[in-house]
């Protein structure tokens, strides 16, 4: 598919939409350790909507791009967490093999599924993940250490299959699942975005693979990632990431979990509206 050439007046708030995107997801991703994939995702559907893509490819598309960019986040924010010595690496190297496997499955489903699929997928989680953001309290635990391997490696597998399939960097299943055994909120934030890493590369290779030669795509796509949206997204993510890091260990984010949770209510409810009413 082709898309037809646009005016500069056309143009220009998609390119204002995805400079601000990047510097949110930037900062979310240090600040919240999501990897900024879950507000990247919604936002490039509502562009690659507004461009005209087809919809059988245009949520691909979106996730795909989306793990591209959490790529570069991912990296600099790992790296500036690290700086204060928040990662607990010993963690990560354990739940690499798991993450992955859970990733390779995720890829593989987004594959073969419809777009339609892969958006209820995402607005049905993106919904239990505000409502927990809205009302969970940060007091509730089920324990006061982690449990042990088997269940540790289960939980990991099915981070890294959701977050494959919903574009997104693993941090906003991981971060509740070690605060809800009592880990630091800080050091759950700065470890999971080092989870950020170990989820995108290898999903960004398999939606590579699961769109190549597909006819609907936009150009200057790679598979399922539009270079595009990541030459656009990236850098201002990589700039901002450091920013919502310095932030997370400088105040409490309350009110901004709250107003987060409001943004993906809202979300996802204008993707179930469009799935139905299409």
């Amino acid at each position: 598919m082709q898309i037809e050439a646009m005016s500069l007046m056309e143009l220009a708030p998609f390119a204002a939409g995805l400079i601000v995107t990047g510097l949110v997801a930037g900062v979310l991703a240090g600040l919240l350790g999501v990897g900024g994939g879950i507000v990247i995702v919604p936002v490039l559907y509502q562009v690659f909507t507004l461009l005209g893509i087809d919809e059988a490819v245009r949520m691909h598309l979106a996730v795909g791009t989306s793990l591209g960019t959490i790529v570069l986040t991912s990296i600099r924010s790992v790296r500036a967490h690290a700086k204060k010595g928040a990662v607990d690496w010993d963690l990560l190297k354990s739940w690499a093999a798991p993450i992955l496997i859970g990733v390779t499955i995720g890829t593989l489903v987004a594959a073969y599924v419809s777009g339609d699929a892969l958006t209820g997928v995402f607005a049905t989680i993106a919904l239990l993940v505000a409502a927990n953001l809205a009302f969970g309290k940060e007091s509730w635990r089920l324990g006061t250490a982690l449990p042990g391997k088997p269940v540790q490696y289960s939980v990991a597998s099915v981070i890294g299959a959701l977050s494959a399939l919903m574009g997104i960097g693993g941090g906003t299943f991981a971060v509740s699942f070690m605060t809800l055994y009592g880990r630091n909120p800080r050091e759950a934030v700065a470890t999971s975005s080092g989870m950020g890493v170990l989820i995108a590369i290898p999903a960004v290779v398999g939606f590579v693979w699961a769109g190549w030669n597909d006819p609907l795509l936009p150009p200057f796509s790679l598979g399922y990632v539009n270079l595009v949206g990541m030459a656009l997204i990236a850098p201002l993510s990589v700039l901002a990431a450091p920013w919502g890091a310095a932030i997370a260990h400088a105040i409490s984010h309350k009110a901004l979990i709250r107003a987060f949770a409001f943004f993906l209510a809202v979300t996802s409810v204008q993707m179930f509206y469009r799935l139905f009413a299409g």
